[in-house]
């Protein structure tokens, strides 16, 4: 619109075009406030797994450089050689001994022999299921007339229809390798030669469930008598319901339960009256109101918040500062055997210092303010594990509990059913803390399911 055009007009078309003017340039305005958010997430680092808790294989991979310089391949210089050993008694033994020349066909049975090889091969023999046929029979007392029948031994109960090693087996497949019940199914028709149905797979989830429920009553109060604990929390889906799974973890048991919370009312449920000295875990704030004396905060979670500081603002020294500081601290608390009590203590007292310090900078970026009001919250948590040798500067035992979970999360797709997540749970229980000391997976299963149908008991 020209001047003159403006000129001609009245005053109310004037307020009009004013009006129309002002609510064109406030949605412009929003426009290009919402075009500088998006170009300030553009220009921020990506997400990977050196800044946030993201897992590595959601990690943008790197593509192949061009003429890159081969790797030479084998071996490290030093690397110490390692080899099978032979078994000392092996299974079998199979002699190669000539019986008659195969130049002239001569008789070499009664020449001397001499060893020049040995070798071992390992192999599996066929892992066909055996069938057992128990027969119970009544007898009367010719004396008294007393109808006697005689009761099964453990392992052959009447109203068993699979052995305790084979139930572990099931049990195996489905807790420690994710199987669905469809391949379970299948991978005993395959591996074993067993036709079972997908609801005979059920019933020994549910005895197993049952029986490891149990255990983990008892992994409860030990975790309860504990003097450290380390938690943490995942998300799981139970009947197509946002679940978590927890897992608290100590030097001698390990628990998971899986509740619909994330809240503190989990931690007071496992923990009940019990009061623990040292609680370890990342900054949330259910686990920082758990009951415990002192708290340990995850120093790795810390050093890639800061990492992704160092990226979002090149040069950024107060993050830096606090990253290696992070980083010092726990590796002097790894190195503490090897150094004097002096020594140790003097190291302790410079890196509280220097802690103090990097804390009283003023900041002017975002996100370093933020931390850093993280820090000054939670100073009496950074640095307990200097204190004492049984507490870990990270909360990497509590994410390596979880860690199969979240895998058969990914796989199965969660749970249909809440005796589902309470029996993984508690098997996971089981298993981790027989892990503590020395057991095995299936072993583990096996112990708590109960003594194995083969070999046949002795019968009187």
């Amino acid at each position: 619109m020209t001047e003159q055009e403006i000129q001609k007009l009245c005053r109310e078309e004037l307020i009009s075009m004013l009006l129309s003017q002002a609510g064109l340039i406030a949605s412009l305005q929003k426009e290009v406030e919402a075009l500088k958010m998006k170009l300030a997430k553009l220009q921020k680092p990506p997400t990977n797994s050196q800044n946030s808790s993201q897992p590595p294989s959601r990690d943008q991979k790197s593509g192949k450089m061009v003429n890159r310089p081969k790797r030479k391949h084998g071996p490290a210089e030093g690397h110490e050689k390692h080899e099978r050993e032979f078994v000392a008694n092996p299974d079998h033994v199979v002699d190669l001994r000539a019986k008659c020349c195969s130049a002239c066909e001569a008789d070499l049975s009664e020449q001397t022999a001499r060893l020049v090889d040995v070798n071992q091969i390992s192999e599996l023999p066929p892992a066909k299921a055996e069938v057992i046929e128990v027969r119970q029979y009544a007898v009367n007392c010719q004396q008294c007339g007393h109808e006697e029948i005689m009761a099964a031994p453990e392992g052959l109960e009447m109203d068993r229809t699979f052995g305790e090693r084979l139930e572990a087996t099931v049990t195996y497949y489905r807790q420690e390798q994710h199987m669905s019940y469809e391949r379970t199914k299948t991978s005993m028709l395959a591996l074993h030669g067993l036709k079972i149905s997908e609801g005979g797979i059920d019933q020994i989830m549910k005895r197993s469930g049952k029986e490891a429920v149990k255990e983990a009553e008892t992994i409860k109060n030990t975790i309860r008598q504990s003097k450290v604990v380390n938690s943490d929390e995942t998300g799981s889906r139970v009947d197509g319901q946002k679940f978590w799974e927890w897992v608290f973890c100590t030097s001698e048991a390990v628990l998971h339960v899986i509740r619909p919370s994330r809240g503190t009312n989990v931690i007071q449920e496992v923990m009940g009256t019990h009061t623990v000295e040292v609680w370890g875990s990342d900054c949330l704030p259910s686990q920082l109101k758990a009951p415990a004396k002192l708290f340990q905060i995850c120093l790795a979670h810390q050093v890639r918040n800061l990492q992704a500081v160092v990226e979002l603002y090149f040069g950024a020294f107060w993050a830096r500062a606090m990253r290696a500081l992070f980083r010092y601290a726990t590796h002097l608390g790894n190195q503490r055997d090897k150094m004097t009590l002096n020594q140790y203590q003097t190291e302790i007292l410079r890196i509280e210092w220097l802690c103090d310090r990097l804390l009283a900078r003023s900041l002017i970026q975002p996100e370093a303010r933020r931390l850093q009001r993280r820090y000054l919250k939670h100073r009496d948590h950074l640095f307990v594990f200097l204190y004492r040798d049984d507490v870990s500067p990270t909360n990497n035992v509590s994410e390596q509990g979880l860690r199969p979970s979240v895998i058969h999360r990914k796989v199965s797709g969660g749970f249909r059913s809440q005796w589902g997540a309470d029996a993984y749970a508690a098997l996971a229980s089981v298993i981790d803390t027989a892990a503590l000391k020395g057991t095995n997976a299936f072993d583990a299963i096996q112990h708590l399911l109960g003594k194995p149908s083969l070999p046949l008991p002795s019968t009187p």
